[in-house]
């Protein structure tokens, strides 16, 4: 290997694959604001500044670049320094993952009511936080790469805390999704689709976080570390872009989900279907089904249509 590949090589595919996805993300946003969402102003706010912060994060990166293999070409001894653009990063990253992770950790509430488990999400991914914050202004401080060992137990308590928060809601949605399933085929696609979403939600971020972590661990002294430091909070704003742009996608024989926060009801109009599916059953009737879907009630107040057409056959 060549003597800067750990060093400048590694930070530059972070950073080629940090542009990638803001490039992704760029997209989500535009089909975002294009798709004219019943959303509210506070989901609208979250994803502006997210998306700006991504931007701002994205034109820091673009410049480490720069300073480190134009401006220090002839200068090696600069790579011993971080300057300011990774604890930037650190701060960064963790505001991106906060807001991903209590707009996720809202869900978790919605479909499973529990205000135990949105506490927990809430306070964990709130001291990852705080963690991060302090790890990335430490490092501004001591600056000093070979002077960074005493950063160990802030970054660790950082990225485990995040990378916690993250399975932990994954976990949740899962199992709440899986319970929500009717046994109608359309219905249950769908919740497939979200709980497929759910799960590569909690591990493109956890593997990240983990491959950060263990990389500032074990090569302090490389740039290892940032190859995966600087695209996180991309997949962080990935992910939320595409849970609430994936509503306009999910559309099986002409069932249209209208949602941002979704809350899973076994009320009244799966208990209305099974009752007249029983019902006319027994009165010998045909029932020609178009569409079934369980209630999915939204902060907007918007509700997925559930409606079906029957045909019925009396003998």
């Amino acid at each position: 290997m060549g003597a800067f590949d750990l060093v400048v090589g590694v930070l530059l595919l972070g950073l080629f694959f940090n542009t990638y996805l803001y490039g992704i993300c760029t997209y989500q946003f535009i089909t975002y604001v294009q798709s004219k969402f019943n959303d509210t102003w506070l989901i609208k706010t979250v994803v502006s500044v997210m998306f700006t912060l991504d931007t701002i994060h994205s034109g820091v990166a673009i410049y480490s670049a720069w300073d480190t293999c134009v401006a220090n070409y002839a200068n090696p001894a600069h790579l011993e320094y971080v300057g300011w653009t990774i604890p930037f990063t650190a701060v960064a990253t963790s505001c991106t993952a906060i807001l991903t992770q209590l707009f996720l950790g809202h869900r978790v509430l919605l479909l499973t009511g529990s205000k135990l488990l949105f506490f927990i999400i809430a306070s964990v991914s709130l001291l990852g936080f705080i963690f991060g914050c302090i790890a990335g202004i430490k490092s501004g401080i001591i600056n000093d790469v070979a002077l960074f060992a005493p950063l160990a137990p802030y970054v660790t308590a950082w990225l485990a805390l995040q990378t916690s928060a993250d399975l932990t809601i994954t976990l949740c949605l899962t199992v709440a999704l899986m319970r929500s399933k009717t046994g109608f085929r359309t219905t249950d696609t769908i919740i497939n689709r979200l709980i497929g979403g759910a799960i590569r939600t909690g591990m493109f971020a956890s593997i990240f976080a983990l491959a950060d972590l263990f990389s500032f661990l074990l090569h302090r002294n490389t740039n290892l570390y940032a190859m995966f430091a600087y695209p996180i909070g991309r997949i962080y704003t990935n992910t939320l872009l595409h849970t609430l742009n994936s509503r306009s996608s999910m559309k099986l024989h002409e069932t249209v989900v209208e949602t941002d926060n979704l809350r899973m009801s076994h009320g009244a109009a799966l208990s209305r279907a099974h009752a007249s599916h029983q019902n006319n059953t027994n009165n010998s009737s045909i029932f020609v089904r178009k569409e079934v879907v369980t209630d999915l009630a939204m902060d907007d107040g918007s509700v997925v249509e559930d409606k079906f057409e029957r045909l019925s056959i009396h003998a």
